[in-house]
């Protein structure tokens, strides 16, 4: 059985063919081939035209189909993952009303903070495990607020994945995950948060009708199967956000299983049975891809908005597009741990969860005109993407998240020695990367979806384990002075 998985990101949209027998992606790709733009009209504003998400898509599957050597008709099931929390509005006719709002844009961190106030701040993480944030919800009473004339027109409120979904299928429909994540989801009475709809003055004909993260969510339509070279009728049969579907890729599933990512933003994602929270709010808590009134599984994450978008940052401005990322790292290798001095907070893209919702921007600090050149900032970049995570990681241990083994994709950030090795030395865990992306992570979901897979443990039979970093003993003294100036310039700024 061939299963197709995509994965809807800021960056670009991926797609991988699969061969479910063993796991084999026999192709993939991705688009565009430079980063997507980020439209940022205001200061703290992310916007995305999400006709762009859907061109990059068909491309990429074009493209992964023709490299894989398949027929698209061969294919029997397709799995989404997709950007999370980004607000996309539909007229009656199915026409997008406005931009998509993204994840990283933070203009609404002010309506969170008062409907958290106002609603009532321990029966908000009692009911919703979440402030309300600068999340979906908070997005879309800022359009009520501030574009009544489009908030009149509103249909329905989708995330990214309702939005390809019903590209493909014509069916429109949201997940329970969905939900959660736009902190619409009350998880005590298991059902819509009448909390946060009421505040906000929401009607629940916004919404879509609710369907299983797992299962037959629509077929393709003969149009877009004719398009894509697909077969008409082929189904969708798994939808996830983009955190929730990198850990399902790494079979992180259960209680005490860690996945990590680095890509555009930073995660580390925790699976509880436990319904608690952090009373400072400074985690998320969603609804993983397996969870289930009968059956709790949360996902329990630290977000860093500004991981791999620093190091890109880095490439283009500091580096003048001159260098390679693999040229990057061999010349942070050679700069020893520390930077000689320079440490780099990378809080520039948006409102940062672990500080209240609050933006304090991003730093270079200790930087001397003397001693340091574009190494030092390419090491130091790399260390601080590290350090913030660790900073994040000792709130998640105090929820219970057990840290001793980082699952992560060899991707992204986790494709650097430097970024991957003091990762492991900061924390003392073990970091076990896979050969899996987030569009294999979907394709696998498609497979468990649409039933070829008895289990998931059968799913991920395919899984292969392709690098162990352990802890250097030797290095410790080392990262540790490093971490401890990292924080003491970050004090100053929180």
């Amino acid at each position: 059985m061939y299963l197709l998985g995509v994965d809807v990101g800021s960056s670009s949209v991926k797609a991988a063919v699969m061969k479910g027998e063993n796991g084999e992606i026999l192709g993939s790709s991705f688009f565009p081939k430079h980063e997507m733009r980020i439209n940022s009209l205001q200061s703290g504003w992310a916007e995305q035209d999400p006709s762009e998400w859907w061109k990059n898509l068909k491309l990429a599957i074009l493209d992964a189909i023709s490299s894989s050597k398949i027929s698209g008709k061969e294919i029997e099931a397709i799995g989404i993952s997709y950007q999370m929390h980004g607000l996309i509005l539909l007229d009656k006719d199915r026409r997008i009303l406005r931009p998509t709002i993204i994840w990283c844009d933070s203009r609404a961190t002010e309506i969170g903070r008062k409907a958290f106030h106002e609603i009532g701040e321990k029966k908000c993480m009692e009911s919703l495990l979440n402030s309300p944030g600068n999340f979906t919800a908070s997005k879309l009473k800022w359009v009520k607020d501030n574009e009544p004339e489009i908030y009149e027109k509103i249909h329905k409120v989708m995330v990214p994945g309702d939005y390809i979904t019903m590209l493909l299928t014509g069916q429109i429909s949201t997940t329970i995950s969905g939900l959660s994540e736009g902190i619409l989801w009350d998880f005590r009475n298991n059902k819509l948060s009448d909390l946060v709809m009421n505040y906000y003055g929401f009607s629940k004909d916004m919404l879509p009708e609710l369907t299983g993260a797992f299962g037959i969510q629509g077929e393709v339509t003969k149009q877009v199967a004719d398009e894509l070279g697909l077969k008409p009728g082929v189904p969708v049969t798994y939808r996830a956000g983009d955190q929730p579907n990198n850990a399902l890729s790494l079979n992180v599933l259960n209680p005490g299983d860690v996945a990590a990512t680095a890509g555009t933003s930073g995660v580390v994602y925790g699976v509880s049975q436990e319904i608690s929270y952090d009373p400072q709010s400074r985690i998320n808590t969603f609804a993983h891809v397996n969870h289930t009134s009968e059956r709790t599984r949360l996902g329990v994450l630290i977000c860093i908005n500004g991981t791999g978008i620093l190091n890109s940052w880095m490439n283009k401005n500091i580096g003048n597009k001159s260098y390679s990322y693999d040229k990057m790292n061999e010349m942070a290798a050679e700069i020893p741990v520390g930077s000689e001095g320079i440490s780099i907070l990378p809080f520039g893209n948006g409102a940062e969860r672990l500080f209240g919702n609050r933006n304090i921007g991003s730093q270079i600090c200790g930087l001397n005109y003397n001693i340091h050149h574009q190494a030092h900032l390419f090491r130091a970049a790399q260390e601080g993407i590290v350090f913030s995570l660790r900073y994040g990681m000792d709130i998640l241990k105090l929820t219970g998240v057990n840290l001793k083994v980082i699952r992560a994709g060899k991707a992204n950030m986790f494709l650097s020695p430097i970024f991957r090795e003091t990762l492991a030395n900061i924390t003392g865990a073990t970091i076990e990367l896979y050969n899996t992306d987030g569009a294999a992570g979907a394709a696998r979901g498609a497979g468990i979806g649409s039933g070829y897979y008895a289990s998931f443990s059968e799913a991920f039979e395919g899984l292969k384990k392709t690098d162990t970093i352990e802890p250097d003993p030797g290095m410790k003294n080392a990262v540790e002075e490093a971490w401890m100036e990292w924080q003491r310039n970050l004090k100053k700024f929180i």
